[in-house]
């Protein structure tokens, strides 16, 4: 599975979930730093879900990584961000969303050059 990257700040933070069976999960919302800026809503599971609450709030500028889940219940299709690592940063390097190559490419950034041909 393919690892992206996200930089942005920090929405909102949900509360800390833990299930019966010890199953820990905590969502929360980044507001991307890009043209056309989007809230992206991510989970982190299990002892990732403690350390963000613990070391993170709303408001920070943060790079996230995460990986792409989806999965199938009941005839209805989910996709959902894991975010498995969550650092604050100065935001003087925020870039947008980019993705690592499988097998640690070069990221594939946004290219500046290229035309925005919707009509909305």
């Amino acid at each position: 599975m393919s690892e992206f990257s996200i930089n942005g700040e920090i929405k909102w933070m949900g509360e800390l979930q833990t299930f019966e069976s010890g199953f820990q999960k905590l969502e929360f919302v980044v507001t991307t730093d890009d043209k056309y800026p989007q809230d992206l809503k991510f989970s982190a599971n299990k002892e990732k879900a403690d350390y963000v609450l613990k070391h993170n709030k709303v408001g920070d500028l943060v790079c996230v990584d995460f990986n792409i889940r989806g999965n199938e219940y009941k005839g209805q299709y989910y996709v959902n961000l894991d975010a498995w690592k969550v650092a604050t940063t100065d935001g003087s390097n925020f870039q947008g969303i980019k993705q690592e190559k499988p097998g640690g490419g070069k990221a594939i950034l946004p290219d500046e050059n290229i035309k925005d041909e919707l009509p909305f």
